[in-house]
């Protein structure tokens, strides 16, 4: 697989590290296309017309590779990538026309390895921009107008495409397993419409008992889908509207695929360790079940999957799997309330940030690829974004760009992008990853049955519950 980021070097652990180095950059050359106002040599903001001028390489100048990435995430806030990357070609194109054949062929020879590196941190750090056609097209037209000054870069814009088409095709695959996935997984077998069947289904204890493998396999698939999710994605989830465009918004279709996909895996774990407790008939085993997933979060916690660990903490605290008090009382409890500690939402999951930092400290010193691995709760990190998109305004009252905002949600990206660059160091268990993606789990109405069916109902309003999801169930069966 190629690269994720081209930042790896640079901005280990995270490109933002230092706020004092954050914005500093050479002006280019000319500085008089637009305006753009800075503060102690850090840019504040800027008109868009100006910020674009900013991204475009002259033979003096290129912009700071903060500031390319930076830009090339939010300015999907105010344009469509491919309207930004027809303004940039257009501007590389024209600032070198002189009417001179020659002139113009020198030119472009002294600014095209600029041109090709610019265009290289696009398509490698933002490939998916590029499934739009047009964006291919400009691709393609750069490149033959870059063939007529200097070959050496006509070729590196060769080898460049090749990759991104690499990059393109095993996104295609993977969206295609996930679709296949998540078909199988959606089959609704007998032996998982009654618990008095389930002799005909194996479960994750029959699959794997060692929890430290199960919390590697898990590890496995958030890495797995982790690597597919384009950093611009928790941009286009806004799904804002540039309050100076009067067009039809670019984010009507919001291009998030991956990154629901991530979401709907959490939902998925949650639903199957619920289903594995509620499932066996016999309250030891149901017991034995709650003991072990409260052994492989604890591990997926000393691992840094802190994604795995509260969707396994999820479902255990579904109201189908807290109302088995008879279960529960067979468990010691003790290592799954210092887990639910650890993930305590009060504070704002103080807790949770401070273990966070913990592993991130961990993976900056790191000795080996294993203590590397951040794999963060997902679904605070998307709510962190969104609050600090929601939070500020994009434009000043003057119309400029508010680029401090741009700054720090940049921020928030590098660093999932630092995470998600990890290879996992553990052995792949094909039958466990199998299971884990594919095995049907219950709906919420169904783990409400077999939890009434495990431990019965113990008041009236209990009692219409089962009575109405017994009717509900049956009349679908019948359908």
């Amino acid at each position: 697989m190629p690269p994720t980021t081209p930042y790896a070097g640079k901005f280990s652990p995270s490109p933002y590290n230092n706020n004092n180095n954050l914005h500093k950059y050479h002006q280019p050359m000319e500085a008089s296309y637009g305006d753009m106002c800075y503060h102690d040599n850090s840019l504040v903001s800027g008109s868009l017309e100006a910020l674009i001028q900013h991204l475009v390489p002259t033979v003096d100048y290129y912009p700071d590779r903060s500031y390319v990435f930076t830009f090339l995430l939010s300015s999907r806030l105010f344009l469509h990538p491919y309207e930004l990357m027809s303004r940039v070609c257009h501007l590389c194109v024209e600032q070198h026309r002189s009417g001179d054949l020659l002139l113009d062929k020198i030119r472009i020879r002294d600014v095209a390895p600029k041109i090709v590196q610019l265009l290289t941190e696009w398509t490698e750090t933002f490939p998916y921009d590029f499934r739009d056609e047009r964006m291919m097209r400009c691709l393609k037209e750069m490149s033959h107008h870059l063939a007529r000054g200097d070959e050496y870069s006509w070729r590196a814009m060769q080898q460049m495409t090749q990759r991104l088409i690499r990059r393109l095709a095993a996104l295609g695959q993977y969206e295609e397993a996930i679709a296949t996935l998540n078909a199988s997984a959606a089959e609704r077998p007998t032996a998982l419409k009654s618990k008095q069947q389930n002799g005909q289904r194996s479960d994750v204890l029959s699959i794997s008992d060692d929890a430290f493998i199960l919390a590697q396999q898990l590890t496995h698939i958030e890495l797995d889908r982790l690597s597919f999710i384009g950093p611009e994605e928790f941009i286009q989830a806004f799904g804002v509207k540039d309050p100076l465009d009067n067009h039809k918004s670019f984010f009507r279709k919001r291009k998030t695929t991956n990154l629901e996909a991530y979401v709907a895996w959490f939902n998925r774990l949650s639903y199957l360790v619920a289903t594995e407790i509620c499932m066996p008939v016999k309250k030891k085993h149901r017991a034995r079940a709650l003991e072990f997933f409260i052994d492989v979060a604890r591990e997926c916690f000393n691992i840094g999957n802190f994604n795995s660990l509260m969707a396994i903490i999820t479902g255990m605290n579904m109201s189908p799997v807290s109302r088995l008090r008879k279960t529960w009382s067979k468990v010691n409890t003790d290592k799954f309330d210092i887990l639910e500690h650890q993930m305590d939402p009060s504070s704002n999951f103080n807790n949770y940030r401070t273990a966070l930092r913990g592993a991130t400290q961990r993976s900056i010193t790191a000795h080996s690829n294993q203590e590397k691995i951040v794999i963060p709760f997902f679904s605070l990190l998307i709510k962190d974004i969104y609050f600090l998109n929601e939070g500020c305004a994009s434009r000043l009252s003057n119309g400029h760009v508010n680029f401090e905002k741009l700054w720090d949600l940049a921020k928030q990206v590098s660093e999932f992008l630092v995470w998600r660059q990890v290879t996992c160091p553990f052995e792949r268990d094909r039958k466990i990853l199998q299971y884990l993606v594919t095995t049907p789990v219950f709906t919420e109405d169904e783990l409400h049955l077999a939890s009434y069916e495990s431990e019965g109902p113990e008041n009236h309003m209990e009692k219409d519950s089962r009575r109405s999801l017994r009717s509900s169930l049956l009349h679908r069966e019948h359908r």
